[in-house]
């Protein structure tokens, strides 16, 4: 059985698409290291040959040698170095697109997401496999090389080097387990003040508003503060074991030469040996001491792999399904229950009902009645926790969305346009045809309006069309929604933000949608709006409590006549988010 498409495989195939890479680094790192046995063995030989022979041919001919193998070992550095750091790139190429869509698609199952932060953790992951942290990984294998060398010298001082090894593992193990759980702990509270930060930032009109930015400011103190002493607890704790790391590194290298020096009293060893043996102790310890240094960008690194192990563990990829001939609108829904992502309680509860394609259909009913759900399930954003719905018969969770994105329209109660040009928010950020645009805009009936802009089409609108009024924004939206040759058309309060002149204009887009035969849903609790439609369906507590004729509906909402007053059709009340 095939393991490798596995989800809990993803980032661990990710990386192990660079293990030939990892190899060759790993094979540089065996040369690096033995020419780090360069500088003693120079010492040992000027100190017990060149010295003793006092031959200056002798020390030359080291010397260029030496130089040498220095060169080699600056330029096996480099390569090292340019391999990680190409892996890092090409693991970031292979995980970015998937990281990308799982963000969304973890907010539209969860109806909440991990908002940048997968991003930031692959930065994190691709930064750490480009340091000194990693370097210490490849070096540490290599320390029984110099340990064996110690012994080569002389059994004391290969020793003496096993110990000291034991010392510094002991206190890089003391350093993992005193630092993890405060690490941990500090990352997870920042993730979440940085969430809770950025979500009141997007709502600071209405915090400055009333008044409520201090108090904001209060609550986001609290868990950055959190955040400090954790890192302060967890820095303090690393600091103490780095700085006793470096300082017992620094007294084994002076109590080795020690050693040697007892070594050469008793004739078993030459001045140059008791040298070299404390410069090749240095070298072999070196990568436990860089190990303990660089924890803290360790730790963080393992989080990071472990928060996006996660989510590409809950998130699997979507699966790619057969293309399908394009719809033609007819849309039928048969038993819906379904939820907001992340609820329990079902906001629509059996729903039953089809379009034909090419029809009309307003869609009424007081707050709360799950008139929103039923559009995000009709589009398939939301999915049904039980039922079909249909697309010219064809399961709307079935359709690639790449494929079905083209034939929708959907125009949400809450507007988002997005940092570009008005052209590019219509034309959906893809190429911008210029005629399409135009067309979609002069049907939506906001040609004119676009014209008066300062740029026109080319107007730059800024992130979340900042620089448009409510109004403007939902006609743009409309445009955006009828760009192309749409077959469904989902319209949720198009009104909302819209004055008379506006409204007028929405009626006629719709009639236009109309003619076209495009399959229309329209959600309103504003009458004027129905005068377009072909039916109406009520919706009451996630139930289709009536579905007929326009005429038919409404005459069911009309007040009754009274003295003086003339007959006039109901308002639906006002539609909180459903």
């Amino acid at each position: 059985m095939n393991h490798s498409n596995r989800p809990d495989d993803e980032l661990r195939a990710a990386l192990k698409a660079g293990r030939d890479s990892f190899i060759f680094a790993g094979f540089f790192s065996l040369f690096i290291n033995l020419l780090m046995l360069v500088p003693p063995l120079y010492m040992l030989q000027v100190y017990d040959r060149v010295l003793a022979s006092r031959s200056s041919s002798t020390l030359l001919m080291l010397t260029i040698l030496v130089v040498f193998l220095f060169a080699i070992l600056g330029l096996l550095e480099l390569l090292r170095t340019r391999i990680l750091v190409r892996i890092s790139a090409k693991l970031d190429m292979a995980l970015s697109p998937r990281l990308f869509s799982a963000m969304f698609d973890a907010k539209l199952r969860n109806g909440r997401g991990a908002g940048v932060q997968p991003i930031d953790d692959l930065t994190n992951l691709r930064q750490f496999l480009t340091g000194n942290g990693l370097f210490a990984f490849f070096d540490v294998p290599w320390m029984p090389v110099y340990i064996a060398v110690l012994f080569f010298m002389h059994p004391w001082l290969g020793w003496f080097a096993v110990g000291a090894a034991i010392l510094l593992l002991v206190l890089a193990t003391a350093n993992e387990l005193t630092t993890r759980k405060p690490l941990g702990q500090a990352n997870g509270v920042s993730i979440a003040a940085r969430n809770y930060l950025g979500g009141n930032l997007r709502n600071a009109e209405a915090l400055e508003a009333m008044g409520m930015i201090q108090r904001v400011h209060a609550r986001w103190s609290e868990r950055h503060h959190e955040v400090l002493r954790l890192q302060a607890l967890a820095s303090d704790r690393a600091g103490i074991m780095a700085n006793l790391s470096k300082a017992t590194r620094i007294t084994l290298q002076s109590l080795i030469l020690g050693v040697g020096a007892y070594l050469v009293i008793l004739q078993e060893a030459t001045p140059g040996i008791m040298i070299a043996g404390s410069i090749i102790l240095g070298r072999a310890l070196a990568p436990i001491d860089m190990l303990i240094g660089t924890w803290k960008g360790f730790l963080s690194a393992r989080s990071a792999y472990k928060r996006l192990h996660d989510l590409l563990l809950a998130i699997p990829k979507r699966p790619r399904f057969m293309s399908l001939p394009a719809p033609d609108g007819s849309l039928m829904l048969d038993g819906v229950v379904a939820a907001p992502p992340g609820a329990q309680t079902p906001v629509l509860r059996g729903v039953r009902f089809d379009v034909a394609a090419g029809e009309v259909v307003g869609i009424v009913g007081p707050s709360a009645a799950g008139k929103s759900t039923l559009a995000r399930v009709v589009l398939g954003v939301w999915p049904t926790v039980a039922g079909k719905v249909r697309l010219s018969g064809a399961d709307i969770s079935h359709w690639n969305r790449d494929e079905l994105g083209p034939y929708i329209g959907y125009l949400p109660q809450d507007i988002e346009l997005f940092d570009g040009t008005v052209g590019e928010n219509i034309a959906r950020f893809g190429e911008v045809d210029p005629e399409m645009v135009v067309a979609a805009a002069q049907r939506a009936q906001v040609h004119e309006m676009i014209l008066h802009l300062p740029k026109g089409y080319d107007t730059p609108i800024g992130e979340g069309g900042s620089v448009l009024s409510g109004g403007q924004r939902q006609r743009i939206g409309l445009a955006r929604a009828m760009y192309g040759n749409p077959v469904l058309v989902v319209l949720d309060e198009p009104n909302s933000n819209l004055d008379d002149q506006g409204e007028a204009a929405l009626v006629k887009a719709i009639l236009q949608l109309k003619e076209e035969g495009s399959t229309v849903l329209v959600i309103t609790h504003r009458p004027n709006v129905l005068h377009a439609v072909d039916k109406i369906i009520v919706l009451r507590e996630g139930l289709v409590q009536s579905i007929g004729p326009r005429d038919q509906i409404l005459a069911q909402f009309a007040r009754p006549t009274a003295v003086a007053a003339q007959p006039k059709p109901q308002a639906f009340p006002s539609q909180a988010a459903s």
